[in-house]
């Protein structure tokens, strides 16, 4: 399954793609400017970037940059009607395509898989394949081993699976129920329990103090996340 890397300032656009492209069955991650799209492609095994031009904080063409200093994995560029200056400056600095606001959701979804196509028959995503790290936890997903500062960690097969869903998805919220569909893979009946138990038990093997935890957090009548770099 393909990791791809979503990255606009505006939340209806990000929610928008995050819903095409899993339903392509991607995993998604999500940020909201080009310095968090930096961070989240070194902490993350990521296949391909979706990225908008104009961002606060860091704009896609600066991060663009700082991304092909570093890998080069595909990136296509969100841009809007009139940005083509935008597009050609992006495209020489190292982008591989770009797709025009608004645009249209099969159009997207096809560039994405001749992105990723291409990428992957020139040997793309051999490089970490298999692990993801935040923080001092490293989850190698091979080797199915979990690691706390160094020293391996037991899960249970429940408990590995949550881990690794949220460490997919870091800084992002998630409800019990949505946890349950997407680890038991089954519809959520009565699933909040279930998943507190496993949550309880992955603070008391993870955290220093489960009580006061740095990684895998409660979100107050949302759900629970696991918290990006701590």
């Amino acid at each position: 399954m393909y990791n791809v890397l979503i990255c606009d300032d505006d939340p209806d656009i990000v929610s928008a793609l995050k819903i095409y492209l899993e339903s392509d069955g991607y995993n998604t991650f999500c940020t909201y400017n080009g310095r968090q799209a930096v961070e989240a492609l070194r902490k993350n095994e990521i296949h391909l970037v979706l990225m908008d031009i104009m961002m606060p904080e860091m704009d896609g063409i600066s991060a663009m940059v700082k991304i092909r200093e570093e890998s080069n994995v595909p990136v296509i560029l969100l841009t809007a009607k009139g940005e083509d200056t935008d597009k050609i400056l992006g495209l020489n600095v190292g982008a591989d395509d770009y797709v025009t606001k608004p645009f249209n959701p099969v159009e997207l979804q096809a560039r994405v898989r001749s992105q990723l196509r291409r990428y992957m028959l020139l040997g793309g995503g051999r490089q970490k394949e298999s692990s993801v790290q935040i923080g001092g936890i490293e989850l190698d997903d091979i080797a199915k081993e979990v690691s706390l500062d160094g020293e391996r960690v037991n899960l249970t097969p429940r408990e590995y699976e949550i881990l690794k869903f949220l460490m997919q998805h870091p800084g992002e919220v998630f409800s019990p129920a949505e946890i349950y569909r997407r680890v038991w893979k089954e519809e959520p009946y009565g699933s909040d329990s279930a998943v507190a138990v496993h949550v309880r038990h992955l603070r008391e093997k993870l955290e220093i103090n489960p009580a006061d935890p740095r990684y895998i957090k409660a979100v107050w009548g949302q759900g629970y996340k696991i918290e990006r770099g701590k």
